[in-house]
């Protein structure tokens, strides 16, 4: 995976299944995960957007988990913070008149959007409560 959005928002998500409903500071979970706040805040928007989250501002503000996290879907998650390929991406343009090079683009991209289904196919069967358990 390109970007760490993916593992920060499980990581997320984990603390917050773990802390069964009451709120968690960005400062919190920031510590845990050894991020700046800021991009805690940042990427708890994304999954308040999302619906995976929800927050409470003020004083003894923070975040909790919007529904239960059998009902979380890990598929549903990567979705939601990926915003590149998973391989990445080719910039060059390879010369036209050579026959691999001409045909090189078209074939890593399908490579690429396997490799990304089969991806999807396993996230897709797994909850974040699956997951949770793994830390009991």
């Amino acid at each position: 995976m390109s970007t760490s959005r993916f593992p920060i928002a499980l990581h997320i998500l984990t603390l917050l299944n773990e802390a069964k409903g009451t709120v968690v500071s960005s400062a919190y979970l920031a510590g845990s995960i050894n991020v700046n706040p800021v991009l805690v805040r940042k990427e708890i928007m994304n999954l308040r957007k999302h619906g995976f989250v929800e927050s409470k501002e003020g004083k003894g503000g923070g975040s909790f988990l919007a529904k239960d996290a059998k009902d979380i879907n890990l598929g549903e998650v990567y979705q939601s913070v990926s915003g590149s390929k998973i391989l990445g991406q080719h910039k060059n343009e390879p010369n036209p008149k050579c026959p691999i090079g001409r045909q090189i683009n078209q074939h890593l991209d399908a490579l690429y959007s396997a490799a990304e289904q089969a991806l999807m196919n396993n996230l897709a069967k797994q909850t974040l409560a699956d997951f949770a358990a793994r830390f009991e």
